[in-house]
Parts: structure tokens; C-alpha cells; sequence
């Protein structure tokens, strides 16, 4: 963490009366950095005043953000009861006249508490019980909730305390190049050549061990690819380094593979290009290939959200094509029980289940499962008629909305000093 005094540095390339923007995204794979990125474009494609933005925390996201102008990151300290005086003093020493903050309750809270108007995106509203209540900032002054297919009861009852609440849109981004509402298959009547598997930023607070995912699902998709036919696969995520060329060779057999992480933009250009995509359910990739048109079949969940992700996607499409884990390995329905208690609870009884399994003596039976389990989708992903309905379902205008509502904010908030 780079001392306080650190912070006392100014851009002097600043537009002249550029208001500063924070910029934060939780530590939580790359969704959120996902959604920072198209809200910039949104930014950048409307008229709006200047602005200057500065990133706070989000270590693991910053290199999906590359690509905006971003005048520089700084790191929140280790020790949580340090992290208000310093938000306090990035504020003052930055000129920090407004926020975004995806999904990290503890740096929006902060950031009001040090007299920041604040917009926080919240793009797992679904997800919330009683127990999650504390850790939401409820009084944010624009709390913009992402639509879902339900929002189970037990969510509402803490929404409805959200006092900035707007409900939003998808908050995503499309390739410069891509088709508008493109919701027909680009694989009708012909078979899958290339495809994409996207395990996401693969980190999580109370994550251990990142790298028991990818040792269980990675062999079984890419065998379950090749059996399909596909030639040629791309496997992009903060993947452990040396690990994929193992599991690669591990496989009985397998199609040309390529490994590394993508950049936002180069992500959504590679998934715009593939002809199907396997994913981590994260319902940011699966709301961007919806949007693209493009076949995608969920591997199993990471997390707790990607539960509810992927029995969205499959429900909206009318077909399943989301991947189970084998029910000695987790049965999602007890996880589901466990969130009343809160979303941690939950998570620790799912990261047990992978490392158990992953370390098991059984790996090789859940490995055939899983590849069989992929197989069996990629198979009923051919009468799909169409792959937009979660992405319809939930709009595309997200980005544009909440950037509408950072603007609102800066404009209530008066000019610069």
C-alpha cells in the first residue's frame, strides 16, 4: 500500500475544471471491472462534462480497464479499521467529487462517510438476504440495482431500504464492430469449429486455493470439445501460471488450445469471433455473449451467484444448458439453505466441496461427469432458436443509465472548488 503522503500527487494533463471521479470494483473476479469498463464507454460515447478518473483498490480488475483513461490506481490498506482515514484523505488529496463503485460495500460506505456522492451498481440484487443487510450500502445516493429474471423474496425486504434505489438495465458493453441485436445463432446449420472457455477472474476474498476449479472442469470441457468436433479453443481467465499447459496434457484428447487473459475489449472481439462459448456462469459474460447472440453453455458455479446465474440462463432459454457438479461433489439446493445466514456461508460450504473434490481419490470420476455432463450440453445447444432471451429479458442500457446517473450526481454536486 503506498503511504497516505503518497496521495498528494496531481495530474497537471487534468482538462481545465475536470471533476475527479473514483472508480471501484470488488475483489470478486472481473465482473465488476466488467461493468466499470462499459460504464467508461458509456461515458465516452455521450456529451459529458470533463471528467478525470482515479481507481481505488480493485488490484485484480485493473488490467481489464486499461484501455480508459484511468490517471492512476492506489491500493486500500490491509488493515480494514485504517481504510476510512484514508478514504478520507484520497478524497481531499485527489479532489474526489463523486464515485462508482460495483459490488464493494465496504468502499462505498467509506466513500460516503468522507461526504462523497456516491452511485454503487449492484449487479446481483437476487442475491441478498438478511444476513448480507450490513454489508450493503443502503443509503448510497444512487443505488442502481440490476433488473433479474426473479428477485426472490427474501431480497426485497432489504432493497426496499435502499433509499437511492433505480433499477437498471444490464450493465454491459458490445465490440465496436458487433451487430446490434444480434439474437439469432451464427451456428445455425453448421457445427462448431472455435470456441471460448472463460473462467473469469478465478479470485474471491475467502478463495484459498484458485486453482482446484480449473484442475476439475478444464480437462472434461476441453475432451467434451474435441468429442464435439471444435478445432480450436481459447481459455482466457487469471488462470494460475504453468497450470494450463498440465492440464492441457492431461487430457486423452484435445483441441489446439491457447491460454492468457483478455482485456475487456479484446474478450468481447473474441467472443463476438467464437462460434460457442463455455463460461463460469458470471452473469456479466453471460449477459455479453446474450447480447452478441453467441451459443453458451455454463460449466458449473464457482460461487453462490452463479447458481442463481446459471438457472437463469437455462430457464430463460428454454433448455438446460448449464453443467451440474456431480452430487457428491455439491447439492445446490443445501447451499442455497445456507444463505439466510449470509452469502459467506454459503460461499465456504462451495469452496469446500471443489478442494475436497479436487483433492479427492474420485477427481477422475467427477472429471467424467463433468465431461459428460458438457457433452450432453453442447448437444442440446443445437435447438436453441434464438440466445438473447436472458439478455432481453433484462435490457442492454445499463451502462448508459448509470453513467445518466453519475452525471445527475456531479451536476447536483455543484462544480469543482
Amino acid at each position: 500500500m503506498p503511504p497516505i503522503p503518497a496521495l498528494n500527487s496531481a495530474t497537471p494533463s487534468d482538462p481545465p475544471g475536470a471533476a475527479t471521479v473514483a472508480l471501484v470494483g470488488a475483489e470478486f473476479g472481473w465482473g465488476s471491472s466488467g461493468k466499470l469498463s462499459a460504464v467508461l464507454s458509456a461515458l465516452r460515447d455521450r456529451p459529458a462534462p470533463p471528467l478525470r478518473f482515479v481507481g481505488m483498490g480493485s488490484g485484480l480488475g485493473r488490467p481489464l480497464l486499461a484501455e480508459h483513461p484511468v490517471d492512476g490506481w492506489y491500493d486500500l490498506p490491509d488493515d480494514p479499521g485504517r481504510a476510512g482515514p484514508w478514504v478520507a484523505e484520497f478524497v481531499r488529496s485527489q479532489g474526489v467529487r463523486a464515485a462508482v463503485v460495483v459490488l464493494d460495500g465496504a468502499a462505498a460506505t467509506a466513500l460516503l462517510a468522507a461526504g462523497v456522492p456516491t452511485v454503487f451498481v449492484d449487479s446481483l440484487p437476487f442475491l441478498w438476504s438478511e444476513g448480507d443487510r450490513a454489508a450493503l450500502p443502503l443509503d448510497a445516493t444512487v443505488y442502481c440495482a440490476q433488473k433479474s429474471v426473479e428477485l426472490p423474496p427474501e431480497c426485497r425486504s432489504v432493497l426496499a431500504d435502499a433509499r437511492g434505489l433505480r433499477w437498471v438495465e444490464a450493465v454491459i458493453a458490445r465490440p465496436r464492430a458487433a451487430e446490434p441485436d444480434r439474437g439469432v445463432p451464427r451456428s445455425a446449420g453448421r457445427p462448431y469449429r472455435r470456441a471460448l472457455i472463460s473462467l473469469g477472474g478465478l479470485r474471491a476474498p475467502n478463495l484459498l486455493a484458485p486453482e482446484h476449479y480449473p484442475r476439475l472442469v478444464l480437462p472434461a470441457a476441453l475432451e467434451a470439445l474435441a468429442a464435439h468436433g471444435v478445432e480450436e479453443v481459447h481459455i482466457a481467465g487469471n488462470l494460475p501460471g504453468g497450470l494450463v499447459g498440465g492440464l492441457v496434457d492431461s487430457c486423452a484428447a484435445a483441441p489446439r488450445t491457447t491460454a492468457g487473459p483478455l482485456g475487456h475489449a479484446a474478450f468481447l472481439e473474441r467472443l463476438d469471433a467464437c462460434d460457442v462459448l463455455l463460461t463460469s456462469p458470471g452473469l456479466t459474460t453471460l449477459l455479453e455473449a446474450g447480447g452478441l447472440g453467441v451459443p453458451t453453455v455454463c460449466l458449473p458455479p464457482q460461487n453462490l451467484s452463479q447458481i442463481f446465474n446459471g438457472r437463469y440462463h437455462s430457464q430463460a432459454l428454454g433448455a438446460r444448458l448449464r453443467v451440474l457438479w456431480p452430487k457428491e461433489v455439491l447439492v445446490e439446493d443445501e447451499v442455497l439453505a445456507l444463505r439466510a445466514k449470509g452469502e459467506d456461508h454459503a460461499l465456504e460450504r462451495i469452496y469446500g466441496a471443489i478442494g475436497a473434490a479436487a483433492r479427492g481419490d474420485s477427481r477422475q470420476e467427477v472429471g467424467r461427469a463433468l465431461r459428460e455432463g458438457v457433452l450432453d450440453a453442447l448437444r442440446r445447444s443445437a435447438g436453441v432458436g434464438a440466445w438473447d432471451a436472458l439478455t432481453t429479458a433484462v435490457g442492454t442500457r445499463g451502462s448508459a443509465q448509470v453513467a445518466d446517473a453519475l452525471l445527475e450526481v456531479l451536476g447536483a454536486s455543484g462544480p469543482p472548488s
